[in-house]
């Protein structure tokens, strides 16, 4: 009898084969830029909390490459099992799809939104030494000077660089793309004096604007970022009228059951006043939507890049 009630209570202790197994794997969210910036911000915040509310480890593994695409496509041959998760930007998701010559790999169609977590202020910046200090000098500048001036991105087509080349596009502006693996590292270089200008995310260039090493020359949407609300548009800073948008970030999943938990899960986590506080610390704003909302402004987005691209030349 006594062995009997022994073997029980051993195989009470030892987990079930399949299911109680795969909850126990760790979490991974796969960010596709360097550390450093909103990106990576945003999921962390995401990784402590998810970890935390479905009582299982998560990670953060960073994978830069591809102007953002190279975590998706990772994730997109990922198990469907809601073990892997990744972040999307939108160039990478919506954009880079779409430019001539591409790799055919679109995010949209081959993962599934889970939700939108943020939205991006992107900010023109300059060296705060021996860059130009507003918009208007800037522009002087860069049609004056030969070759014009050079200004770093996160990557071809990404929306940082595109807001740019509309600002080009408007102002008759010479302005020169030099692509980065991130905005952290595109802000370094303009610190470094190693180009005169980058358009980053306001998580990447805000630190530095706020330590004096960089001038915030502008934000590239209609209204001031509430979160740097000193910052004057591109508009304010001379070009009237000049919109290039902000971006967003979400995060995919492969094809697979569980994303309405995900999705709800990372709804109350947004709620959270204590996390909302953390997300204004990042420069961005807090933008939840769920899968169905955010599928649909991924597949308007998308649209409207696609056919918009075919009314431009290849952007530089």
């Amino acid at each position: 009898m006594l062995s009997r009630i022994s073997l029980l209570l051993l195989a009470l202790t030892l987990p079930g084969p399949a299911l109680a197994q795969g909850s126990q794997k760790a979490l991974q969210i796969i960010v596709p830029f360097p550390p450093g910036g909103s990106a990576d911000g945003i999921a962390r915040i995401v990784a402590t909390e998810l970890g935390e509310r479905l009582n299982r480890q998560a990670f953060v593994e960073n994978k830069p490459g591809a102007g953002g695409a190279l975590g998706l496509q990772i994730l997109s041959k990922s198990p469907p099992d809601g073990d892997t998760l990744s972040i999307g930007a939108t160039g990478a998701l919506v954009i880079n799809p779409h430019v001539p010559g591409s790799s055919g790999f679109d995010p949209v169609r081959e993962t599934l939104p889970v939700a939108k977590l943020i939205d991006i202020p992107i900010v023109l910046v300059s060296n705060s030494k021996a860059g130009p200090k507003t918009i208007k000098e800037m522009l002087d500048r860069a049609k004056s000077t030969a070759g014009g001036l050079s200004f770093g991105t996160t990557g071809a087509n990404s929306s940082q660089h595109l807001a740019i080349e509309l600002l080009k596009k408007t102002t008759g502006a010479n302005l020169v793309h030099v692509p980065y693996r991130g905005s952290a590292p595109a802000a370094i270089a303009v610190i470094g004096d190693q180009i005169p200008l980058a358009s980053v995310d306001l998580t990447s260039g805000h630190p530095h604007i706020k330590a004096g090493t960089l001038i915030g020359l502008g934000v590239t949407a209609v209204k001031r970022a509430k979160t740097a609300p000193d910052i004057p548009t591109i508009a304010e800073g001379g070009v009237p009228g000049f919109d290039g948008s902000s971006g967003y970030i979400g995060i995919f999943a492969p094809p697979g059951p569980r994303i309405r938990e995900l999705s709800s899960a990372i709804a109350a986590i947004v709620a959270k006043p204590d996390v909302q506080a953390r997300i204004a610390l990042l420069s961005v704003e807090p933008a939840y939507e769920d899968e169905t909302t955010f599928g649909k402004l991924l597949a308007a987005d998308s649209a409207k890049w696609k056919e918009l691209f075919k009314t431009l030349p290849a952007a530089n």
